[in-house]
């Protein structure tokens, strides 16, 4: 830094290791702000020191991993404003406003209830009681009655099967996905139909255009892996599955980051034949994915089948006209989050042009140069 132009400023006089490691010890999103609003030096130093950065992988370590892929990808595109011109510069504010919206956007805890919805499965022997929807449900009974999802049959132990979610949001950092195994108790022998192995895919929709009504709200409507209208970003090794009832842990060798907002988890291998007619099948009674949704008023938007998307903020305005909402409560610290969003949005009017992403009443664009039948007895 030259010496004339900033003798007066504490950052020039304590040095940059000092500094640095002060103004690491903020841990609200919304104080970074406000440093980088300060003066031109302040935000040149917080983006060249990469303070949000490390404020975001201190808060979220899962996404020190993940970045890998933000960065190397160019997945995320933030918005285009700047003080410098020079390509580094660019480069360093860039994922400046990155880091700075996902620490502000991700949930702050780590949630049991990405799944928004269940869309549909590859087959379903009994429908509307033994359909995708049932998953849902915590257990394997719902008042009293089983509650599961059944495939159909198939004389082949090695036919597979796929169950497709969409995710609370378009973007997320997964973790772990649990899944339960059915037991059918009134069976004779109490039967437990699992799979051999499990296989998670992490994707977007191909043409970015949302599923049709009558897809996403009729899960009789089957599925394939051949479906073009998906891109499947991630693909999970394959875990082995225990035949038992117990709501078993895959816990991904490392956070996925899911741009686009679906699942599909992969049944693979029968295991359990049914006395009655000497079929396979596959039955589960709950899914559940863990990880750190994107929260409201944050959101992004898909550009391309490629994945690349751009960051954007809602008002609370839009978001209730517009949006699906999804259980604030199970992700925590909901207040925390109101909190932080209203400071961000007070220093808004303040210093717009110096913030990681702009609110408006439409969606801005942040780097524009979302009883049970029982089986048969």
């Amino acid at each position: 830094m030259p010496k004339g132009e900033n003798n007066g400023d504490f950052i020039y006089w304590l040095g940059t290791d000092i500094s640095t490691k002060i103004l690491t010890h903020l841990d609200d999103p919304s104080d970074l702000v406000r440093v980088s609003s300060v003066s031109r030096l302040w935000l040149q130093f917080v983006v060249e020191n990469g303070i949000c950065t490390q404020l975001c992988f201190k808060k979220f370590p899962e996404i020190s991993i993940a970045a890998r892929g933000i960065e190397a990808n160019n997945l995320l595109e933030p918005l285009k404003h700047g003080v410098g011109n020079s390509t580094e510069w660019e480069f360093l504010e860039r994922k400046h406003r990155i880091y700075s919206f996902l620490a502000q956007g991700l949930s702050p805890v780590v949630s049991k209830s990405c799944i928004l919805q269940s869309i549909s499965a590859s087959s379903t022997d009994n429908y509307p009681t033994e359909s995708i929807c049932r998953t849902l449900v915590p257990g394997d009974r719902f008042e009293s009655v089983p509650s599961y999802w059944s495939s159909d049959g198939k004389s082949d132990p090695t036919f597979p099967e796929t169950l497709l979610y969409k995710l609370v949001a378009k973007l997320c950092v997964v973790t772990e996905i649990h899944i339960q195994p059915f037991q059918a108790s009134f069976q004779f022998g109490h039967p437990i139909y699992s799979c051999k192995a499990i296989r998670f895919r992490i994707g977007h929709l191909r043409n970015l255009v949302e599923l049709k009504d009558e897809f996403l709200y009729n899960s009789n409507i089957p599925h394939s892996l051949e479906d073009d209208r998906f891109v499947w970003t991630y693909v999970s090794p394959e875990f082995p599955m225990a035949q038992e009832n117990v709501l078993q842990k895959f816990e991904l060798p490392e956070p996925a980051l899911c741009v686009g907002g679906f699942l599909l988890v992969e049944l693979l291998g029968r295991v359990q034949k049914q006395e009655i007619d000497g079929l396979y099948y596959i039955c589960i009674a709950h899914v559940q994915v863990m990880g750190r949704p994107l929260l409201q008023p944050f959101d992004v938007q898909m550009h391309d089948h490629s994945g690349k998307c751009s960051l954007k903020y809602f008002t609370a305005e839009v978001y209730s006209e517009s949006s699906p909402k999804f259980p604030i409560a199970e992700v925590g610290e909901s207040s925390r989050l109101r909190t932080i969003t209203s400071r961000f949005m007070s220093v808004i009017g303040w210093q717009r042009d110096r913030l990681p992403i702009t609110p408006s009443r439409s969606p801005s664009v942040a780097g524009g140069d979302e009883p049970e039948n029982e089986r048969h007895d």
